[in-house]
């Protein structure tokens, strides 16, 4: 089921992001896909987890296929697939290096990676995708606040999946330790 949530959140992110207008909060400019993105480093992290980082790079170069192909099929330009493409896979995979190489509990390893990997993914993407450098869709007045509510709202993500992880964990050992 990690696997299959793992490559669903990513197809999903893209689906949401080309079917929705993005959240304007105040000077912050937020795609929808963005909250979904925040879970694909939650769950790329559970997917290692289990299988290894191995596995997880094979299942990081399918998803990569998986997410250009479903971006070229809603339309994006050529320029967006592969700021996308490049963001995702700069991201995924420092999130499997910092994932695997920090020695700390799991919920903090899942908000330490998290935290890099959407900063890089944010950053990435709004530049090469979205910047006059890349699709001119934002002005470059507009890119550091692009950038800034991405990186946000995927914090909170990873700050709640680390608490939520933490909890289970605890949980989990507490019920170990009464029986």
């Amino acid at each position: 089921m990690r696997i299959i949530f793992y490559l669903l959140s990513i197809i999903t992110a893209n689906v949401v992001t080309a079917a929705f207008a993005p959240l304007q909060l105040g000077i912050f400019i937020v795609p929808m896909g963005t909250f979904l993105i925040g879970a694909t480093f939650i769950f790329r992290d559970l997917v290692q987890n289990k299988f290894g980082r191995k596995k997880t790079y094979f299942l990081i170069f399918t998803a990569l296929i998986l997410s250009a192909i479903v971006s070229f099929i809603l339309g994006d330009t050529m320029l967006i697939v592969l700021a996308s493409a490049l963001s995702f896979i700069i991201a995924e995979s420092t999130d499997t290096e910092i994932y695997t190489r920090l020695n700390l509990p799991m919920s903090w390893r899942v908000f330490y990676s998290g935290l890099v990997g959407g900063l890089l993914d944010s950053v990435v993407f709004v530049i090469i995708g979205l910047s006059p450098l890349g699709a001119n869709f934002l002005p470059w007045e507009a890119v550091p606040a692009a950038i800034i509510g991405q990186v946000i709202f995927k914090s909170i993500i990873q700050g709640i999946a680390a608490i939520i992880i933490s909890q289970v964990t605890n949980e989990t050992k507490n019920n170990i330790l009464s029986n």
